[in-house]
Order: C-alpha cells, then sequence, then structure tokens
C-alpha cells in the first residue's frame, strides 16, 4: 500500500479542534464535516487538497479531544497519511480505528518542506520527499495493523474477518 501527494504542512499542537472546530459537529455526515477540516488553521486546504495528499505536523499531532471525528474528517478529505512527530494516543488509536493511515518520523516532519511531493510506502515505512530526493525511515505497522487501515477501519477488518470464521 502506498500514495503520494503534496504537502500541507503544519506545526505542533494541532489539535482537534482545529481538525474539525466542534462548532460543525451537529451533523453525523463525514462529507458535510470534512468541508471544514483545518479551516481554522488553513482556511484554504479543503479546496487545495487533492486525493492522496498528506498531511506533515509537528509535536502532539491531534491532542484534545477524543472525538474520531477529527480523522475521519482527514481520511474523508481524501488525505493519503499524516506524517508526524508524534501523535496523541487517542488520535493515534481513532485513526487506526476508521483506516486512516499514519506515520511518526520526527526527521521527515522536520525537514518535509510544505508543497514538497511525499511518497510513502507503508509496507515498508519509507518516506521519499520527491523534491529534494531524500528518504526517511518510518516505524511500518505490523501486518495485523496493516490489515486494519487497508479494509478501511476496524469494524470492516472485523466484519470480514468474522465471515472468515464461520
Amino acid at each position: 500500500m502506498n500514495t503520494k501527494g503534496t504537502v500541507f504542512k503544519y506545526g505542533d499542537n494541532v489539535d482537534t479542534d482545529v481538525i474539525i472546530p466542534a462548532r460543525y459537529l451537529n451533523t453525523a455526515d463525514a462529507k458535510e464535516l470534512a468541508q471544514h477540516c483545518m479551516e481554522d488553521i488553513d482556511k484554504d486546504f479543503v479546496q487545495k487538497v487533492q486525493k492522496g495528499d498528506l498531511i506533515v505536523a509537528g509535536w502532539n499531532f491531534g491532542c484534545g479531544s477524543s472525538r474520531e471525528h477529527a480523522p475521519l474528517v482527514i481520511k474523508t478529505c481524501g488525505t493519503g497519511c499524516v506524517i508526524a512527530k508524534s501523535f496523541a494516543r487517542i488520535f493515534y488509536r481513532n485513526a487506526i480505528n476508521i483506516g486512516m493511515p499514519i506515520l511518526e518520523c520526527e526527521q521527515a516532519a522536520e525537514e518535509i518542506r510544505n508543497g514538497d511531493e511525499v511518497s510513502v510506502n507503508f509496507d515498508t515505512g519509507v518516506i521519499t520527499d520527491l523534491t529534494t530526493g531524500k528518504t526517511y525511515q518510518a516505524q511500518s505497522f505490523p501486518p495485523f495493523i496493516q490489515k486494519i487501515i487497508q479494509k478501511g477501519g476496524l469494524l470492516s477488518f472485523l466484519k470480514e474477518e468474522g465471515k472468515k470464521v464461520k
């Protein structure tokens, strides 16, 4: 599994209220919510993001509330991956649960610039900045977590696994 796209770069402590402002949480429609993704930090994000693009950020990405809407709207916008120096633990788990690929890689998050073209190989954890030619090594997920992400999230994965058990 791979993704390739343009980078949208943000700093440290991007919280869930910035990712999806609470004032929009009066609907459960992921597509409607995604229209407001990142608007308080980057008002043009939803107009510019293309399928496969990446978010690169600093420390503690996704801090704040435990709402799973945050990784869901990032995924629904078409973002192919979030690379950060670190993730808030509940965001990390919610991202896996909804099938949103994320990678922690301090050096990549530090050096990759806004607008760079980047590719990610999720099987190996190799991040390649196609703009600069530099590569970075992130820890790839174990195969069972990769399967959860490939199936679109934990519920889809469990439904499929349940069919195999019967």
